[in-house]
């Protein structure tokens, strides 16, 4: 009997992690159907990482929030508070931006107004909830204004030439001439959960990779943002080659200014869920994505996923909604695309859960 365990990533915006593994369990089990199931949904500091803590940990509480979203409108959402333990007597708040200034929060990319202030707000409730510990997941970010939408909402001042306050975005950003940090609230033990290991600037940095994710399309506007993210650097006194610095479009080493410690999310959240357990003894890891690109190699769960089997001597398979010519397929025994089975992306969006289970069942056969 083959034991096989399901740790996918959710396919940011049409499916989460949790529907996703039932989805390839149920189309593995239509040609193996005595085969052992383990379902280990997974994250890394992105989208569905409060899920997977919510999941995870009983006594998990999810706290409702009004925050102003990455349009810059009021959007409903929610930090979860876990229960207290002995490192945190007051409890820890789990916050993620995708919730809060989330990209899939907007309609259309907003590449030079939307900005981090939501995800602020929300730690703040946090903290004025008394928790003892934040954890922050980075991942799914709508912006590149380096974070000072969220600084802002916690207290610090940053102004242009003139003495005002910036705009939001990384049009305000750009005009950042100065930093006030006096009344920047304190924090408390912060751990950062990111997806991705870039420095804040250059080639591999937060304008460069990132920004036209975000729509930063013209090269001359990257390398105008890239420089206010180097200034930025230079006026918080942050190491622009600190590793991660560049998560979130700079909130990165906005978080290191704060005093918090950037970790890679995925072995966070596994360690969590007990990841390294499920996979001791398994045959086979199925994991996966939304896009598994040239990008999914540093950092995020399906290429942390196929070190983990590796290590295990299990066989890691993927099941993505597309795969890109410049993704690193080797380190996996099979891949599957969404795309290529449904005949299009468009297809693959509009029912994913059919198009899963059918990639369950491919993934199944390659054995």
């Amino acid at each position: 009997m083959t034991r096989v365990v399901l740790a996918p990533d959710s396919f940011k915006g049409s499916i989460t992690a949790a529907a996703a593994a039932q989805a390839l369990a149920a189309g593995w089990a239509e040609v193996e159907p005595d085969a052992e199931f383990v379902h280990r949904p997974m994250a890394d500091g992105g989208e569905g990482t409060v899920a997977a803590f919510a999941a995870a940990v009983p006594g998990a509480r999810r706290m409702p929030v009004r925050v102003t979203g990455p349009a810059g409108d009021a959007h409903d959402t929610s930090w979860l508070l876990l229960p207290p333990d002995d490192g945190a007597p007051h409890g820890t708040g789990v916050v993620d931006i995708a919730s809060t200034s989330g990209i899939e929060l907007l309609a259309a990319p907003r590449p030079w107004d939307a900005d981090t202030t939501g995800f602020g707000q929300a730690i703040v409730a946090a903290l004025d909830h008394g928790v003892s510990r934040l954890v922050l997941g980075i991942g799914s970010s709508a912006s590149t204004d380096g974070g000072i939408g969220m600084l802002t909402a916690l207290g610090a001042r940053f102004l242009d030439g003139a003495g005002r306050p910036v705009a939001p975005g990384a049009r305000g950003l750009d005009d950042v001439a100065a930093v006030d940090l006096d009344g920047l609230r304190a924090a408390p033990e912060v751990r950062v959960l990111t997806d991705v290991t870039n420095p804040l600037t250059g080639a591999r940095g937060a304008a460069a990779v990132f920004g036209p994710q975000k729509g930063l399309a013209d090269p001359g506007d990257i390398s105008r943002v890239d420089a206010a993210l180097a200034r930025l650097a230079s006026l918080l006194d942050v190491d622009a080659e600190h590793q991660g610095a560049g998560a979130a479009g700079g909130t990165g080493a906005a978080l290191v200014r704060w005093g918090a410690v950037l970790a890679p999310g995925a072995a966070e959240v596994a360690e969590l869920i007990g990841l390294a357990d499920a996979v001791r003894g398994a045959d086979v890891v199925v994991t996966g994505e939304g896009s598994y690109d040239g990008q999914s190699g540093d950092g995020k769960v399906p290429s942390f996923l196929a070190g983990m089997a590796a290590a295990a001597g299990a066989r890691p398979l993927l099941a993505a909604g597309r795969i890109t010519p410049d993704a690193d397929v080797g380190i996996f025994a099979a891949t599957v695309s969404l795309t290529v089975l449904a005949g299009s992306g468009e297809s693959a969006l509009e029912d994913p859960a059919r198009w899963l289970r059918v990639a369950g069942a491919a993934l199944a056969r390659s054995r």
